[in-house]
């Protein structure tokens, strides 16, 4: 972890789901790197307790917690367990997402339409639905970050219908969210980031050297965004900095979708 140069969340609670790995992992970090208390979840609890000892080796608290952001009983049991451990639930980054790619639409197998469904976008409506649950019993209300894509809402790839169309669908449901909670304290917002530092980003058979020569071609950046940039984005979002940034869908591409 960086030196701690701002502590916007000290005191403060950050949920962020998917936080075993990528993404997660890096926005974890930085949320405990400014002071939060970090409850980690995801379906697999070995990667989950690794993040959980990068933060508190770096002298942050943190909490990992096994759930499955399809189930809207896990997604209630981590809400709470969040509460009762640290008092509140200030700042939730749903993160957890699948992608199964390669196939054009005449071609997708259902089973990976299903489970994209499930996870990306069922995953983020029972997500949004505990943690507006717990956040409008607050006097401080609490925020919220989807993680999106640049791919749906914003541009399109070969092989990518079924995980772009979940993640415009992600978009979407963040702005509605946000225009319907705003009033109960709840400030809903989006980021999607295009291909980052990630292995989600790797083609089939690719090196990180082999993406890095790709992108210096594919991107106008001329590279993937990394982790720590799109994790800044994310506790913008959440932080009081943005405090008027309501429905917003912030895409961190790199020139991509532009």
């Amino acid at each position: 972890m960086t030196a701690v140069t701002r502590a916007r969340f000290t005191g403060r609670t950050a949920l962020v789901t998917g936080g075993g790995s990528g993404l997660g992992r890096a926005t974890a970090l930085a949320f405990a790197a400014e002071g939060a208390n970090v409850v980690v979840a995801g379906r697999t609890e070995a990667p989950l307790k690794e993040t959980v000892a990068l933060i508190e080796e770096a002298g942050g608290t943190a909490l990992a917690v096994t759930a499955d952001v399809s189930r809207s009983a896990d997604l209630a049991a981590l809400v709470a367990t969040a509460v009762d451990r640290f008092g509140s639930l200030d700042v939730a980054v749903n993160n957890a997402g699948v992608l199964r790619a390669g196939q054009p639409v005449a071609e997708l197998p259902e089973e990976d339409w299903r489970t994209m469904l499930d996870i990306n976008v069922t995953g983020v409506l029972l997500a949004l639905q505990a943690e507006v649950k717990q956040m409008r019993t607050q006097p401080t209300g609490g925020a919220i970050v989807n993680v999106g894509s640049n791919l749906g809402a914003h541009t399109t790839a070969p092989g990518t219908a079924a995980y772009g169309a979940t993640k415009a669908a992600v978009s979407a449901l963040g702005r509605a969210a946000a225009a319907e909670h705003i009033r109960d304290g709840v400030r809903v917002n989006t980021v999607s980031p295009g291909a980052s530092a990630t292995s989600m980003s790797l083609q089939p058979g690719e090196s990180e050297a082999d993406r890095a020569a790709r992108m210096k071609e594919q991107s106008p950046l001329g590279r993937v965004s990394t982790t720590e940039e799109v994790a800044a984005a994310v506790l913008y979002l959440a932080s009081d900095d943005s405090g008027s940034v309501v429905g917003a869908d912030l895409v961190i591409d790199g020139g991509a979708a532009a």
